[in-house]
Protein backbone atom coordinates (compact mmCIF):
# COMPACT_ATOMS: atom_id res chain seq x y z
CA UNK A 1 0.00 0.00 0.00
CA UNK A 2 1.05 3.56 -0.74
CA UNK A 3 1.31 6.21 1.19
CA UNK A 4 -1.52 7.69 3.60
CA UNK A 5 -2.62 11.25 3.18
CA UNK A 6 -5.26 12.88 5.88
CA UNK A 7 -6.46 16.44 4.08
CA UNK A 8 -8.18 18.65 6.26
CA UNK A 9 -11.07 19.73 4.80
CA UNK A 10 -13.56 20.98 7.82
CA UNK A 11 -12.77 24.54 7.76
CA UNK A 12 -15.68 27.34 7.54
CA UNK A 13 -13.62 29.59 5.18
CA UNK A 14 -15.51 32.78 6.75
CA UNK A 15 -12.77 34.63 5.37
CA UNK A 16 -13.75 33.97 1.89
CA UNK A 17 -17.47 34.22 2.61
CA UNK A 18 -17.57 37.92 0.44
CA UNK A 19 -15.95 35.61 -2.24
CA UNK A 20 -17.45 31.97 -2.14
CA UNK A 21 -20.21 30.99 -0.95
CA UNK A 22 -21.93 27.59 0.26
CA UNK A 23 -19.09 25.27 -0.09
CA UNK A 24 -16.28 24.28 2.59
CA UNK A 25 -13.30 26.30 1.33
CA UNK A 26 -11.73 23.32 -0.31
CA UNK A 27 -14.42 23.40 -2.93
CA UNK A 28 -14.20 27.16 -4.33
CA UNK A 29 -13.66 26.89 -7.41
CA UNK A 30 -10.59 27.40 -9.69
CA UNK A 31 -11.02 27.76 -12.74
CA UNK A 32 -13.87 25.59 -13.23
CA UNK A 33 -12.26 23.19 -10.72
CA UNK A 34 -12.57 22.69 -7.11
CA UNK A 35 -9.10 23.40 -5.23
CA UNK A 36 -9.33 19.96 -3.49
CA UNK A 37 -9.14 18.65 -7.03
CA UNK A 38 -5.73 20.43 -7.34
CA UNK A 39 -4.42 18.66 -4.52
CA UNK A 40 -5.91 15.29 -5.47
CA UNK A 41 -3.88 15.78 -8.74
CA UNK A 42 -0.74 16.62 -6.82
CA UNK A 43 -1.34 13.64 -4.49
CA UNK A 44 -1.47 11.38 -7.61
CA UNK A 45 2.38 12.03 -8.73
CA UNK A 46 3.47 10.34 -5.76
CA UNK A 47 3.01 6.95 -3.87
CA UNK A 48 0.07 7.41 -2.37
CA UNK A 49 -2.39 4.41 -1.84
CA UNK A 50 -5.15 6.56 0.42
CA UNK A 51 -6.93 9.45 1.36
CA UNK A 52 -8.47 10.29 4.25
CA UNK A 53 -10.59 13.64 4.24
CA UNK A 54 -11.01 15.07 7.62
CA UNK A 55 -14.98 16.87 7.12
CA UNK A 56 -16.96 18.78 8.89
CA UNK A 57 -18.68 21.68 7.73
CA UNK A 58 -21.16 21.05 4.18
CA UNK A 59 -19.02 17.94 3.93
CA UNK A 60 -22.14 16.08 2.21
CA UNK A 61 -21.09 18.79 -0.51
CA UNK A 62 -17.33 17.30 -0.95
CA UNK A 63 -18.76 13.36 -0.41
CA UNK A 64 -20.89 14.24 -3.28
CA UNK A 65 -17.98 15.53 -5.55
CA UNK A 66 -15.76 12.84 -4.34
CA UNK A 67 -18.25 9.90 -5.44
CA UNK A 68 -18.88 11.87 -8.64
CA UNK A 69 -15.29 12.58 -9.29
CA UNK A 70 -13.14 10.33 -7.17
CA UNK A 71 -12.46 7.33 -9.98
CA UNK A 72 -10.23 10.06 -11.79
CA UNK A 73 -7.32 9.49 -8.92
CA UNK A 74 -5.52 6.41 -7.89
CA UNK A 75 -6.27 5.78 -4.33
CA UNK A 76 -8.90 5.04 -2.37
CA UNK A 77 -11.02 7.39 -0.05
CA UNK A 78 -12.31 7.12 3.82
CA UNK A 79 -13.94 10.43 5.95
CA UNK A 80 -13.04 11.19 9.43
CA UNK A 81 -16.32 13.09 10.57
CA UNK A 82 -16.27 16.00 13.05
CA UNK A 83 -19.92 16.62 14.16
CA UNK A 84 -18.60 19.61 16.46
CA UNK A 85 -15.38 21.73 15.33
CA UNK A 86 -12.55 19.93 17.75
CA UNK A 87 -10.15 22.44 16.63
CA UNK A 88 -6.84 21.73 14.28
CA UNK A 89 -5.68 19.55 16.60
CA UNK A 90 -8.46 17.32 17.35
CA UNK A 91 -9.76 17.25 13.81
CA UNK A 92 -6.21 15.89 13.29
CA UNK A 93 -6.27 13.27 15.47
CA UNK A 94 -9.74 12.22 14.55
CA UNK A 95 -8.67 11.86 11.12
CA UNK A 96 -5.46 9.60 12.21
CA UNK A 97 -7.65 7.37 13.77
CA UNK A 98 -8.96 6.52 10.51
CA UNK A 99 -5.28 5.90 9.06
CA UNK A 100 -3.96 2.25 9.00
CA UNK A 101 0.03 3.45 8.10
CA UNK A 102 2.36 4.46 11.44
CA UNK A 103 3.51 7.42 9.81
CA UNK A 104 0.91 9.42 7.51
CA UNK A 105 1.36 12.74 5.55
CA UNK A 106 -1.86 15.62 6.47
CA UNK A 107 -1.81 18.94 4.29
CA UNK A 108 -4.33 21.66 4.82
CA UNK A 109 -7.61 21.76 2.41
CA UNK A 110 -6.96 25.00 1.96
CA UNK A 111 -3.18 25.43 1.16
CA UNK A 112 -1.19 23.97 -1.75
CA UNK A 113 2.52 23.82 -1.24
CA UNK A 114 4.69 21.85 -3.87
CA UNK A 115 6.39 19.74 -1.66
CA UNK A 116 8.46 16.63 -2.80
CA UNK A 117 6.54 14.34 -0.66
CA UNK A 118 8.20 11.22 -1.15
CA UNK A 119 11.46 13.01 -0.71
CA UNK A 120 9.90 14.38 2.77
CA UNK A 121 8.80 10.80 3.75
CA UNK A 122 11.83 9.90 3.44
CA UNK A 123 13.70 12.14 5.53
CA UNK A 124 11.18 11.46 8.43
CA UNK A 125 12.13 7.91 8.61
CA UNK A 126 15.66 9.36 8.60
CA UNK A 127 15.58 11.44 11.97
CA UNK A 128 14.27 10.90 15.55
CA UNK A 129 10.94 12.75 14.94
CA UNK A 130 7.29 12.87 15.96
CA UNK A 131 6.66 15.22 13.12
CA UNK A 132 8.29 16.61 10.46
CA UNK A 133 7.03 19.32 8.70
CA UNK A 134 8.02 21.49 5.43
CA UNK A 135 9.14 24.80 5.59
CA UNK A 136 8.88 27.24 2.85
CA UNK A 137 11.62 30.13 2.54
CA UNK A 138 9.40 33.90 2.18
CA UNK A 139 10.51 37.12 2.16
CA UNK A 140 8.84 39.77 3.67
CA UNK A 141 6.02 38.72 5.20
CA UNK A 142 4.02 39.49 8.37
CA UNK A 143 0.88 36.89 7.55
CA UNK A 144 2.88 33.32 8.74
CA UNK A 145 5.24 33.23 12.15
CA UNK A 146 8.84 32.53 11.40
CA UNK A 147 10.37 29.06 12.36
CA UNK A 148 13.46 28.69 13.61
CA UNK A 149 15.81 25.70 12.97
CA UNK A 150 19.14 24.50 13.88
CA UNK A 151 20.47 21.37 11.80
CA UNK A 152 17.09 20.49 10.48
CA UNK A 153 15.86 20.39 14.14
CA UNK A 154 12.83 22.78 14.53
CA UNK A 155 13.95 25.30 17.58
CA UNK A 156 11.05 27.62 18.14
CA UNK A 157 8.19 29.81 16.40
CA UNK A 158 8.16 33.04 16.33
CA UNK A 159 4.74 35.14 16.51
CA UNK A 160 3.33 36.61 13.74
CA UNK A 161 4.69 40.04 12.38
CA UNK A 162 7.04 41.52 9.81
CA UNK A 163 9.98 39.61 8.62
CA UNK A 164 12.43 40.56 5.91
CA UNK A 165 13.29 36.45 5.23
CA UNK A 166 12.84 33.55 6.85
CA UNK A 167 10.97 30.19 6.93
CA UNK A 168 7.12 29.37 7.07
CA UNK A 169 5.62 26.29 8.26
CA UNK A 170 4.21 25.19 4.59
CA UNK A 171 1.51 23.32 6.56
CA UNK A 172 2.30 19.86 5.08
CA UNK A 173 3.28 17.39 7.88
CA UNK A 174 4.46 13.58 8.39
CA UNK A 175 2.93 12.46 11.82
CA UNK A 176 4.08 9.38 13.49
CA UNK A 177 1.45 7.91 15.13
CA UNK A 178 2.50 5.91 17.60
CA UNK A 179 4.25 8.60 19.16
CA UNK A 180 1.54 9.65 21.33
CA UNK A 181 1.65 13.37 20.81
CA UNK A 182 -1.68 13.64 21.56
CA UNK A 183 -1.71 12.00 24.82
CA UNK A 184 -3.62 13.80 27.87
CA UNK A 185 -5.16 16.30 25.60
CA UNK A 186 -9.02 17.10 25.21
CA UNK A 187 -11.53 16.66 22.51
CA UNK A 188 -11.03 20.02 21.42
CA UNK A 189 -7.49 21.52 20.81
CA UNK A 190 -4.75 23.83 19.12
CA UNK A 191 -1.83 21.59 16.82
CA UNK A 192 0.04 24.55 16.72
CA UNK A 193 -0.36 25.42 20.01
CA UNK A 194 -1.25 22.38 21.91
CA UNK A 195 1.36 19.59 19.65
CA UNK A 196 3.83 21.44 18.08
CA UNK A 197 5.10 23.89 20.23
CA UNK A 198 5.64 20.97 22.92
CA UNK A 199 6.94 18.90 20.44
CA UNK A 200 9.49 21.64 19.72
CA UNK A 201 10.29 21.94 22.92
CA UNK A 202 11.27 18.34 23.74
CA UNK A 203 13.28 18.14 20.49
CA UNK A 204 11.29 16.12 18.46
CA UNK A 205 10.31 18.05 16.00
CA UNK A 206 12.37 18.10 12.84
CA UNK A 207 11.74 20.60 9.39
CA UNK A 208 12.26 20.37 5.28
CA UNK A 209 12.88 22.72 3.77
CA UNK A 210 11.61 23.10 0.87
CA UNK A 211 11.14 25.61 -2.10
CA UNK A 212 7.92 25.20 -4.22
CA UNK A 213 4.91 26.74 -4.86
CA UNK A 214 3.18 27.78 -2.44
CA UNK A 215 -0.65 28.94 -1.58
CA UNK A 216 -2.56 29.75 0.82
CA UNK A 217 -6.03 30.48 -0.53
CA UNK A 218 -7.82 31.64 3.15
CA UNK A 219 -8.22 35.74 2.32
CA UNK A 220 -10.03 36.36 -0.50
CA UNK A 221 -6.75 38.04 -2.39
CA UNK A 222 -4.86 34.91 -2.19
CA UNK A 223 -7.48 33.08 -3.53
CA UNK A 224 -8.04 35.09 -6.11
CA UNK A 225 -4.24 34.51 -6.80
CA UNK A 226 -4.50 31.02 -6.91
CA UNK A 227 -7.24 30.97 -9.43
CA UNK A 228 -4.98 32.95 -11.91
CA UNK A 229 -1.90 30.77 -11.03
CA UNK A 230 -2.69 27.35 -10.21
CA UNK A 231 -4.06 26.67 -13.50
CA UNK A 232 -0.68 27.25 -15.40
CA UNK A 233 1.31 25.39 -13.14
CA UNK A 234 3.17 22.41 -15.35
CA UNK A 235 1.71 19.94 -12.75
CA UNK A 236 -1.73 20.67 -13.83
CA UNK A 237 -1.87 21.33 -17.04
Amino acid sequence: MGKEVVILAGGLGTRLRSVVNDVPKCMAPVSGKPFLWYLLRYLSHFDVGRVVLSVGYLRDVIIDWIDGNGGEFPFCFDYATETTPLGTGGGIRLALGRCLSNDVVVLNGDTFFNVDLDGLYGQHRLYPASITLALKPMEHFERYGNVRVDNSLVVGFEEKRHCDRGLINGGVYVIDRSSGIFNGLPDKFSFETDVLQPQCASGNLYGVVQNGYFIDIGIPEDYAKASAELPGLPLFR
